[in-house]
């Protein structure tokens, strides 16, 4: 497996080997060891599926007093998916990341605690798979405005009104506009944060 460092430190891409042959396919998802070597320190407790129809953009969403970190994928299907680092005091505070996921590929993203996640499903249908390092908890979700201007998410699509937002996701405000204290702090520990 390959491992690529993006301009967000922390924030990493892993290229699977496929195998590929006239039955189907064969990779390998996870490995605790291997994952570990390349940077990814944290355990998994979670494992989350959502399936979302073209057009759909969730996100982007962080919790704040139970840090998740995620390792996601696609395993139908192709988005793209994208991180902002939220982290109060970081020196890339504000910045993004963003690049596709598919069926084809299977190139996963590793997602540190801290960061605000989404994604805007690209064909009909996508599966999305994410393992997480801490369970879900509603109180503690926060999320900022997937069309922050200030952030500029350069999303790929053309017309807005073939995006499909929560009701929840159309509220969450700009980055700016989220108070310090629903944001999480930047530590300069790999691997910590505090709130």
């Amino acid at each position: 497996m390959n491992v690529v460092e993006t301009n967000l430190p922390g924030v990493l891409v892993f290229e699977p080997k496929v195998l590929v042959d006239g039955r189907g396919l064969f990779l390998e998802t996870f490995r605790e060891d291997r994952f570990r070597e390349m940077g990814v320190k944290e355990t998994f407790v979670q494992e989350n599926h959502s399936r979302s129809t073209r057009g759909v953009l969730r996100g982007l969403h962080y919790q704040l007093n139970q840090p998740q970190g995620k390792l996601v994928r696609v395993a139908r299907g192709e988005v793209f998916d994208v991180v902002v680092d939220v982290r109060v005091g970081s020196p890339t505070f504000g910045q993004w990341y963003g690049t596709t996921l598919d069926e084809k590929s299977m190139r996963m993203m590793y997602v540190p605690p801290g960061f605000a996640h989404g994604f805007v499903v690209l064909s009909e249908v996508a599966d999305f798979i994410y393992k997480c390092t801490d369970y879900y908890c509603p109180a503690s979700e926060q999320g900022i405005l997937w069309s922050d201007s200030d952030v500029g998410v350069e999303w790929p699509f053309e017309n807005t009104a073939d995006i499909v937002l929560s009701k929840k996701d159309v509220k969450n405000p700009r980055l700016k506009d989220q108070p310090d204290k629903l944001l999480p702090v930047y530590s300069a520990e790999p691997g910590a944060q505090s709130t």
